[in-house]
């Protein structure tokens, strides 16, 4: 009896090369996953030294964090469509070389407003990197249940390196700030060295829709700008209200053109899927507190505290540490009480942290602070692995990269606007410590609305995006 296409599909599956590839383009995802997120959690904890030797007030390190997660985000839409377009192997090499070589160019700036430029094209290649990298986990493992499971394991990339950001910070800091920049050259050199040992990916050749990314860049530019320049100059002043105004014309303009233009960047049609529509809300939510959380504390443990730049990494040591150590877990949790379950608890963790960090009194010992991080620690692998898994199961193969790029960008505007907003608040005449408890109560009322929301994922049928 001839073999059936399924059989015929599933034999390949198991074949031992097929196996060793898959494996090869997982390592390539984790890794290129790891770098871009160490790049995220590395800086916080050096940006006092970093203000010490290039100068700059609190505006200066904001713009310093949002420099690479601003073009992160504008450009995640445009990266999702481009890997969809020539292929996730090649798009993920193109954006991995690039976001390596500005590493090296940040690493040798000489003032601030230079290590802010290199920084904007680091995150022109992490936004090409992050989505090809979900799309190669995607392609090399079409199976439902193995993709699951190659999901954790590359969100333990993700998590490793938060763990290990702002320990590794602090220690290069001793001998150098520039050296946090430089440490991604051998890791991405390793990277496309297992990358050219992956088979060659999809395409689907379509036009680059223009109106769409410069929207879209417009828009998410005009948003973050009008939020960190609030927090120095006020909500009213003229270039906030100008630069808000422009976000809010790109947005709409964004829109229309995505329901008019024949190739869309973003096609409104794949938010016709409830998953879709609340796993964007709970990456935007999730970012909020876990990326906004480590900002506010690096400065608070530096600053308040009086503590080294090693100091503070080993204080978010408790916290990063337990997340990874549950990482490794968190399919099996999925697959045993469903993916909703874990990330509704992760979500409530956020706030339960965020709530109990803002109620105690700033005279606490910083282990104190450092035990009660832990639940926020904990939220990553709950919430974000089984939210991939669900957005991946939920839209079509071909829609893979635009998906993930839809998703990767509500994450990175999440945590950018935080920055911008806590600093804002931080540097609000309430002073620092009426800033940090505000900032706080905002990280737990976003979590909490992304919890009530996380019910509704699941629940349109597979491929329905």
């Amino acid at each position: 009896m001839p073999l059936t296409a399924s059989s015929r599909r599933s034999s390949k599956a198991g074949a031992p090369g097929t196996d060793r590839h898959a494996t090869a383009t997982l390592a390539a995802a984790v890794l290129g996953f790891f770098v871009i997120t160490l790049d995220a959690t590395i800086v916080n904890v050096a940006l006092p030294s970093i203000r010490d030797a290039l100068g700059g007030g609190i505006t200066g390190l904001e713009w310093l964090v949002d420099a690479y997660t601003l073009m992160f985000a504008a450009l995640l839409l445009s990266a999702g469509a481009l890997s969809d377009r020539i292929g996730a192997r090649k798009a993920f090499a193109g954006g991995l070389s690039l976001f390596i070589v500005a590493s090296v160019a940040c690493g040798l700036a000489p003032s601030l407003p230079v290590l802010i430029a290199t920084r904007v094209v680091q995150g022109i290649g992490a936004a090409v990197t992050m989505p090809t990298s979900m799309a190669l986990v995607r392609q090399a493992f079409p199976d439902p249940a193995r993709r699951a499971r190659a999901v954790g394991v590359w969100a333990m990339g993700g998590a490793i390196a938060a763990a290990a950001g702002p320990v590794l910070g602090g220690l290069l800091s001793l001998a150098s700030w520039r050296m946090i920049f430089w440490i991604n050259l051998p890791v991405g050199i390793l990277t496309l060295a297992l990358l050219s040992r992956t088979p060659h990916s999809p395409t689907r050749p379509a036009p680059f829709d223009w109106i769409g990314q410069v929207t879209a860049i417009l828009a998410m530019g005009g948003l973050t700008f009008g939020a960190i320049e609030a927090g120095a100059a006020g909500f009213i002043a003229p270039q906030v209200l100008v630069s808000l105004g422009v976000a809010v014309v790109a947005l709409a303009t964004f829109v229309t053109a995505q329901a008019k233009v024949a190739h869309p960047m973003v096609p409104l049609t794949l938010f016709r899927s409830p998953t879709v529509v609340v796993a964007t809300g709970i990456g935007f939510a999730f970012m909020v507190g876990f990326y906004g959380l480590p900002f506010l504390f690096s400065l608070y443990f530096q600053q308040q505290h009086g503590l080294s730049a090693l100091g503070a990494g080993i204080a978010f040591l408790p916290m990063m540490l337990l997340g990874t150590c549950l990482t490794p877990f968190s399919a099996r949790i999925a697959e045993r009480t469903g993916p909703r379950v874990p990330v509704i608890a992760g979500l409530a963790l956020i706030a339960a942290g965020s709530i109990a960090l803002a109620a105690v009194p700033a005279t606490v010992p910083v282990w104190v602070t450092a035990l009660l991080l832990i639940p926020i620690g904990l939220s990553g692998p709950l919430v974000m692995p089984p939210t991939t898994a669900l957005l991946l199961e939920h839209v079509s193969a071909h829609q893979t990269g635009t998906a993930s790029g839809v998703f990767n960008t509500s994450r990175q505007i999440g945590g950018a606007l935080a920055v911008a907003v806590f600093g804002a608040l931080l540097s609000a005449s309430g002073g620092f410590e009426h800033g940090l408890r505000i900032s706080l109560l905002l990280a737990a009322a976003v979590a909490l609305v992304a919890a009530l929301a996380a019910p509704r994922m699941g629940t349109a049928r597979r491929g329905d995006a």
